[in-house]
C-alpha cells in the first residue's frame, strides 16, 4: 500500500508529538512536517517538495486559526484532505469547519480507533464527523 502523507498543525508541541506517535503505529502513514499555527502551516505546505494527502489541524491556534487555514488550503491546494482535531464539541465550530472545506471533524479526547476511522474515511474520499458532535452539523 502506498504511504499516506500527513502534515500536523497544533499550537501545542506536546499534542503534535502525541499525534505523531499515534500515527507512527501505522506503517502506511508518514508525517511530513508540523506547524504551530495556520500561517506556519501554509508556509510549510508551500515549501514541501511533495504535498501531503491530508492535514490534521486544530481550530484554536494563534494568528491564523484552523478554520481560516482550512479555507486557504482548499483555495491553494484543493486536493489535500482536511481533518479537524479539536476540543470544540459545539455544533457551531463543526459547521464552520465543514463549510470552510474540512472533510472531517473529531475531538481530541476521542479514542484512537475513532481517529483511525476518520483518517480511513477521508482517505477513501468520504467525510467524517465525530458522533459526539451532534446531528445539527451540515
Amino acid at each position: 500500500m502506498e504511504t499516506y502523507k500527513v502534515v500536523l498543525a497544533d499550537d501545542k508541541p506536546e499534542l503534535r508529538q502525541i499525534l505523531r506517535k499515534i500515527l507512527a503505529t501505522q506503517q502506511e502513514m508518514e508525517v511530513l512536517g508540523e506547524a504551530g499555527d495556520g500561517i506556519a502551516l501554509l508556509d510549510l505546505l508551500k515549501g514541501l517538495p511533495i504535498l501531503p494527502d491530508m492535514v490534521i489541524l486544530d481550530i484554536s491556534m494563534p494568528g491564523m486559526g484552523g478554520i481560516e487555514a482550512t479555507r486557504e488550503i482548499k483555495l491553494l491546494f484543493p486536493g489535500i484532505r482536511i481533518l479537524i482535531w479539536t476540543v470544540h464539541a459545539e455544533n457551531e465550530f463543526a459547521s464552520r469547519a465543514l463549510l470552510a472545506g474540512a472533510e472531517g471533524y473529531i475531538l481530541k479526547d476521542g479514542d484512537i480507533p475513532e481517529l483511525f476511522e476518520a483518517i480511513r474515511t477521508l482517505r477513501c474520499g468520504g467525510t467524517f464527523k465525530s458522533q459526539r458532535i451532534g446531528c445539527a452539523v451540515a
